[in-house]
């Protein structure tokens, strides 16, 4: 595994760049995770604050220590760190150009509130064998961070993530593999709002990321022929 970017840090947390194929936690049959490469490259523990799912890339906060586990958890739960997200995803969602998608789910026996407010930055159509596809280039903000949440928003909202065999759209995903090479989950956490006074102090500080590779080189496919979003919608 190479080494896992570290964007910035302080006496409390680690802010990181996750690679996309890498799972935060190790288990059953895996071999290699964040929990314990992370530490060998630093030569120090780190404890986990939040989690992204093993093909999502992106920004991520790691603890030094028990007690900032504790604090930069009830941090994020209280959405005081915002988290920022962009997504490749088939068709538009039924909500229109802009909105929110909220529901209740259940996780560990309790229901709870699940939100995701999102924007469609931009379209393009793409041929396929079975013919055209219409695909969306989403920014996507999270109010709540439950598992799998995005993709079982844009899923229920008509919009799945591109690559997602999961949550997703299995025959299209297979269609435009071959058509145009999406072969891996099109999401990415790719911005962080930390508040200030948990940061050296001063005003808040936006960390941000490069889209991964997989998703940069899907960006021509909405350069030459893109449709631009109605804003008054």
């Amino acid at each position: 595994m190479d080494l896992i970017p570290v964007l910035y840090q302080n006496d409390e947390i680690l802010i990181i760049n996750k690679p996309a194929g890498v799972p935060v936690q190790g288990g059953a049959g895996i071999s290699r995770s964040l929990d314990t490469e992370l530490p060998r490259q630093l030569g120090f523990p780190v404890y986990l604050v939040h989690r992204l799912d093993k093909e999502t890339a992106g920004i991520m906060v790691v603890a030094k220590s028990p007690r900032a586990a504790h604090v930069w958890t009830a941090l994020i739960a209280g959405k005081q760190v915002r988290k920022e997200y962009e997504a490749v995803c088939i068709g538009i969602p039924r909500g229109g150009m802009k909105g929110t998608v909220s529901d209740r789910v259940v996780q560990g026996g309790v229901e709870k509130d699940a939100l995701t407010h999102y924007e469609v930055l931009r379209t393009t159509e793409v041929h396929t064998a079975e013919g055209t596809c219409t695909l969306s280039w989403l920014r996507l903000r999270l109010a709540t961070g439950r598992m799998h949440q995005i993709r079982i928003h844009l899923a229920g909202a008509g919009c799945p993530v591109a690559g997602d065999d999961k949550h997703g759209d299995f025959k299209q995903n297979k269609l435009l593999r071959k058509a145009c090479g999406i072969k891996r989950l099109m999401l990415a956490s790719v911005q962080l709002t930390v508040p200030g006074a948990h940061a050296d102090g001063g005003a808040d500080r936006v960390f941000t990321i490069p889209l991964p590779a997989h998703m940069e080189s899907c960006r021509k496919l909405f350069e030459p022929a893109a449709v631009t979003p109605d804003r008054r919608q």
